[in-house]
């Protein structure tokens, strides 16, 4: 073998290597900042989001992790409030239960987080040009169950789309699989029956409730108001209006979901299931689909009904996920 000849192998070799090893894609806009804490979202350099990924607390009575907070407007003002004096157990976007069951056992109120934990265990960030990604594997557990034996795997996709001129995509994509026989999970055990995806929002004088109907007026009980709720309001500082819109997929199990809304000291939630458990099969996932819409100005500017026909055409993905 020639030096030359050998020379060439090498480079030929080299350039296999570079050409099958993973690239990043340098025109994204978007970037991830890890720490021990979590996992802070910017896009062009602009805060989007922070995923609480280790157990936080504020007094040390209420543990919790797995939900985002701060969510941040257009303008950098901060939407969501965590741990507040009212409800200390609330936090930023969160997805939460208080009845956890395994056959008629109660295990512990995934609400406040009692006798529950929540471990991550995968933590998969990605970004190209038109979004970014963040998976999560998280498996729930109970002081009350076999010592601490998960018994829920959960998976959840949150996809960001790009920014567009005045309003940002974010997908949330939750799927709950049993990983033993009899876990069900329901809302609180009274007839608000709350439970399931919730934004605990700042909450201004000027908050507005817009529904496809038009203006909503909260009340105790859940409210019938379609598969979009839209809050405006001047979360900042300023008077400037800031909106976050919250739509439905036609996939979630209980499309259209009834809402409780509050006006005064609480959080804004879609529900599911509402009062009566439901199982969590072994053999299939429960799959609960959520489109947020970030936007500047009020929901006039927007065009929410338009902005959930376009999510409900969005394509499965294979089993209905």
């Amino acid at each position: 073998m020639t030096p030359a000849f050998k020379h060439s192998m090498l480079f030929l070799l080299f350039t296999l290597m570079i050409s099958c090893a993973p690239s990043s894609d340098k025109t994204s806009p978007f970037r991830f900042e890890e720490s021990a804490r979590g996992v802070k979202l910017f896009e062009n350099d602009l805060a989007v989001f922070f995923y609480q990924k280790e157990p936080k607390s504020l007094t040390g009575e209420y543990i919790c992790n797995n939900y985002i907070h701060p969510l941040l407007a257009l303008n950098g003002d901060t939407i969501t409030e965590e741990f507040p004096e009212d409800h200390p157990y609330h936090r930023g976007l969160f997805w939460a239960w208080h009845q956890v069951f395994i056959n008629d056992q109660s295990i512990g109120d995934g609400w406040i987080m009692e006798d529950i934990s929540q471990e991550v265990v995968k933590l998969e960030s990605n970004a190209d040009k038109n979004m970014a990604t963040l998976d999560l594997q998280v498996l729930w557990k109970s002081a009350r169950y076999e010592n601490g034996k998960a018994f829920i795997n959960e998976h959840t996709r949150i996809v960001v789309h790009r920014l567009e001129s005045d309003m940002r995509m974010i997908d949330f994509k939750i799927s709950l699989q049993a990983l033993v026989p009899g876990v069900s999970i329901g809302g609180s055990d009274n007839e608000k029956g709350y439970g399931g995806f919730c934004a605990r929002i700042k909450l201004p004088e000027d908050l507005v409730f817009t529904s496809s109907n038009g203006p909503v007026t909260p009340e105790r009980l859940q409210v019938i108001a379609g598969p979009w709720m839209d809050f405006s309001g001047s979360y900042g500082t300023g008077n400037k209006i800031n909106g976050l819109t919250i739509l439905c997929h036609p996939d979630t199990p209980n499309y259209p979901a009834p809402w409780i809304l509050r006006q005064k000291g609480s959080m804004q939630n879609i529900v599911f299931p509402g009062r009566e458990r439901v199982h969590i099969e072994m053999d299939h996932p429960t799959i609960l689909k959520y489109r947020l819409i970030v936007h500047t100005g009020n929901a006039d500017g927007i065009n929410p009904d338009k902005l959930q026909a376009a999510y409900e055409k969005t394509e499965p993905s294979p089993n209905g996920s």
